[in-house]
């Protein structure tokens, strides 16, 4: 039976992209096997359920076959000319066997996946304006990466790499299986090359052989423009490094630091401003400091509480010289206590029906 990736997320058959991919990130954060608590087979099955249903194509056939794989993924007892293998359960006289062993080899069950390494997970922390703009960062980790002497191939720099005499070079080697209606191979890494099809002939000093090693690393991060708050990027290859494998992924959660003015909503930018009585009946320029620098923003006399003001292609970059807007809330500040002078003149001005 095919997993239930709705179920593992948490989420309903008719979730949308964006539901989809906030269970993604809450669990991720939950069972990531760095994490105190972590949980790294969940963190993998959560991974999976998030490959499958956000592509539309692989969420398609798994919504109509129950498998991203299409229709007739499953092992089908018809499809071997009806021949009957209730003799061979076992239990009744007949012979004992794995009927999953054997027919995991024919439709490859039997070869061996690929090695890879463990993902990684951190957090980073940005100024709000960066996360307009976007802007790149270096971060310094301390993980198992590719040896910085033999860059990765196990050998002392100068020093050759022999075909593997094991595997002949091709980095796996094949296992025939006998069984009662047939004789299968299966290929497996070969583990004297770890698939690499080369053996060093002198082993790197450094990671004797192994081609990592636990270093320091610097790594650049592009951080887009218009990231929002809590939004997580991942960085291919980048995670844990291991012996004959791919290395695992790098995943940063993104924490936006709270501007004194601005909150961003898509591509545009919201303030709130305070002003006088006097500047909203008769108008002013209000000098406001942008993120490009301070503009000038007119406020028409006779504005309204709460009326929004735009300022056009000063928001957020959303596409190629192209920017959102800000929009200016004005609020008016009434006086709380009024001079004997300024009632006299207040009431002058009631008098003339204003």
């Amino acid at each position: 039976m095919s997993k239930d990736y709705y179920s593992i997320l948490g989420v309903n058959r008719t979730a949308t992209k964006d539901e989809i991919k906030k269970a993604f990130r809450k669990l991720a954060h939950e069972y990531h096997p760095d994490k105190k608590g972590g949980d790294e087979s969940k963190f993998k099955e959560v991974n999976e359920a998030y490959t499958i249903l956000s592509d539309d194509t692989k969420r398609s056939q798994y919504d109509t076959f129950g498998s991203a794989e299409g229709a007739g993924s499953g092992f089908n007892p018809n499809d071997f000319g009806g021949f009957d293998f209730s003799g061979f359960s076992g239990g009744n006289g007949g012979v004992e066997f794995d009927l999953g062993d054997i027919f995991g080899d024919i439709f490859g069950g039997g070869r061996s996946r690929g090695k890879r390494g463990r993902d990684i997970s951190m957090d980073l922390e940005i100024a709000f304006e960066d996360s307009v703009f976007g802007v790149e960062r270096v971060i310094l980790l301390n993980k198992t990466a590719a040896c910085n002497v033999c860059q990765g191939n196990g050998a002392r720099p100068g020093s050759k790499l022999d075909t593997c005499s094991t595997c002949n070079g091709k980095g796996s080697v094949q296992e025939v299986r006998r069984s009662i209606i047939g004789s299968f191979a299966t290929t497996r890494t070969c583990e004297a090359c770890h698939g690499t099809g080369k053996i060093p002939k002198e082993k790197c000093d450094s990671c004797h052989g192994r081609g990592v090693l636990k270093r320091e690393q610097e790594i650049k991060v592009k951080i887009p423009a218009g990231i929002d708050n809590g939004e997580v990027i991942r960085l291919t290859g980048m995670g844990e490094a291991i012996t004959g494998g791919s290395a695992g992924d790098l995943y940063i959660k993104i924490h936006v630091r709270k501007h004194t003015l601005f909150t961003k909503e898509g591509s545009n930018l919201f303030a709130t401003i305070h002003i006088k009585l006097s500047d909203a009946l008769l108008g002013t320029e209000y000098p406001l400091k942008t993120l490009d620098g301070e503009v000038k923003l007119k406020i028409p006399e006779g504005i309204a509480f709460g009326e929004i003001l735009r300022l056009k292609n000063k928001g957020v970059p959303f596409s190629s010289g192209k920017r959102g807007d800000i929009l200016v809330k004005i609020i008016i500040e009434m006086p709380k206590k009024l001079s004997k002078e300024t009632r006299k003149l207040i009431s002058e001005i009631r008098n003339q029906g204003i």
